[in-house]
This record gives structure tokens, C-alpha cells and sequence, in this order.
């Protein structure tokens, strides 16, 4: 899971080019002498937080209460025995594949 931190201070090594309007530009320009930060600084902080909340969007998984109940009780069930597609499959996995456990 990502955890929104504020951004630590490394190296600038990488550049970022956008083209934009004009009045785009105006707007985070004005934007930014609001919050107290350079144009370019501003860019970075939005983007970055924009950037982590689509991360941690994406890798959280949510679920209504019927879900959440059928989700339960999967993991709560006993484990069907193998189909013998899926044994065949092993058998032939192992009969193919060398490794040091063996």
C-alpha cells in the first residue's frame, strides 16, 4: 500500500516538460502565489499527491457487504479437492522442471 508521505529531499535529477495554455497557465501561476510556492513547486506537490491518491485508489480493493460476506466465507470453506486437469498439470510441471528442493 502506498502511504502518502511528504515528499522527502533527494537529488533533482529528472525533468518534467508540459505544454499548456496560456491560461492554464495563469491559473495554477496564481494558483501557486496563493500557497507560498513557486510555480514549479507547486506543479510538483499537486502532481505528486494527485499521483498518490491514484495509486492508493487502485490498490485497494472495495467491497459492498454482499461481497465482503461471499469473500469471507471463501476463505472460511474447506478446500475442494484438485480437479485432475490441475493434477495433471503438477505431475507434468514436476516431471519437466528441476530445482534444488528436490
Amino acid at each position: 500500500m502506498v502511504t502518502l508521505t511528504k515528499p522527502h529531499r533527494s537529488p533533482k535529477v529528472g525533468r518534467l516538460v508540459a505544454r499548456i495554455s496560456p491560461d492554464d497557465k495563469a491559473i495554477i501561476a496564481w494558483a501557486a502565489a496563493l500557497a507560498g510556492q513557486s510555480v514549479g513547486g507547486f506543479v510538483l506537490a499537486q502532481a505528486r499527491k494527485a499521483a498518490m491518491e491514484t495509486l492508493e485508489a487502485r490498490e485497494r480493493i472495495v467491497l459492498n457487504a454482499a461481497q465482503s460476506r461471499r469473500f469471507v466465507e471463501a476463505l472460511l470453506a474447506p478446500p475442494r479437492p484438485p480437479r485432475p486437469a490441475l493434477l495433471e498439470a503438477a505431475r507434468a510441471y514436476r516431471a519437466t522442471v528441476k530445482s534444488n528442493l528436490d
